[in-house]
């Protein structure tokens, strides 16, 4: 879905106007995030392709009803229901006030320890299919990959996928976030707050902490930053047996959500091909560009 694409269905919500539709977008990757008055409007993917998608968008909108009645600060909905507009998935959200400043890490490690003393929500939460998105990337991708490459990581996901499902955590498991990452926390003049909730799951505690070990090993976080981050939550993920093997699963799972972007982005074919050299040659020190 590109953004033609998406603009064409906030339009048929009638929540934005003009050629446009009088929108700014925030964020176009799983979803097209636009900024519409006092509103947000995510617009998902076709669920012609991905029919799950509208029971995603559903439970992203449960989660936040349930963060509010447990106090954890987080984004709130403007309808309690998805809409589905020309075979998407819609879901308003109430706009937050301007950002103060950045979200920083420790910013992150304290909402991460709120979620994280929380007990199982009155609905069912799905576990972490970090590596569930992989097959569904690679075919948007197509002829764009070299089919070489696909099947490096389709093996490559089944090996991490086998070797997780082994793992004893040293947390004990339940909510998690899903994507921890201070991108996804909005700091506005109340303080802190958890955006993007549709990746919340149940699962070990320790998935949410691997996120930000890999930002320090691939994406150029300072070693001072992320100790900041150790620092609030009050543990570092890298001292426990199982970190590589989630931290391979998750450089899989991010390998093959840039391919998707490969058929319409050259610099996201570029980002792609330097990532699975990196994996192909075991080696840890390559950058890879968020993306």
């Amino acid at each position: 879905m590109d953004e033609t694409q998406a603009r064409a269905v906030l339009g048929a919500t009638g929540l934005a106007q003009g050629p446009s539709h009088g929108a700014e977008l925030l964020a176009l990757g799983e979803n097209a995030v636009f900024a519409t008055g006092g509103l947000v409007v995510k617009v998902g993917r076709s669920l012609a392709a991905a029919p799950e998608l509208l029971e995603r968008a559903e439970r992203e909108l449960a989660v936040a009803g349930w963060l509010a009645e447990s106090g954890v600060p987080a984004v709130r909905p403007a309808e309690p229901k998805a809409r589905t507009v020309d075979g998407h998935p819609v879901t308003l959200w109430r706009r937050l006030p301007d950002a103060v400043r950045p979200a920083g890490p420790a910013d992150l490690a304290t909402l991460l320890r709120l979620v994280h003393a929380l007990p199982a929500p009155p609905f069912e939460l799905p576990r972490r299919e970090l590596l569930g998105g992989v097959e569904r990337w690679l075919r948007i991708a197509e002829d764009a990959i070299d089919p070489a490459d696909a099947g490096f990581l389709r093996a490559r996901r089944d090996g991490f996928a086998t070797a997780a499902a082994a793992l004893t955590p040293h947390l004990a498991p339940g909510p998690i976030h899903g994507d921890a990452l201070p991108r996804n926390v909005h700091v506005g003049p109340d303080g802190p707050v958890l955006v993007d909730l549709e990746t919340f799951s149940t699962d070990l505690r320790e998935h949410d902490l691997v996120v930000m070990a890999l930002s320090r090993d691939r994406y150029g976080m300072s070693p001072q930053a992320y100790d900041t981050f150790t620092d609030a939550y009050g543990w570092d993920v890298r001292d426990w047996s199982g970190c590589a093997v989630l931290r391979g699963a998750r450089e899989t799972a991010s390998c093959a959500w840039v391919a998707q972007h490969a058929p319409t982005n050259p610099k996201a074919l570029a980002e792609f091909r330097r990532r699975v050299a990196s994996l192909r040659d075991d080696d840890p020190e390559v950058r890879w560009y968020p993306f």
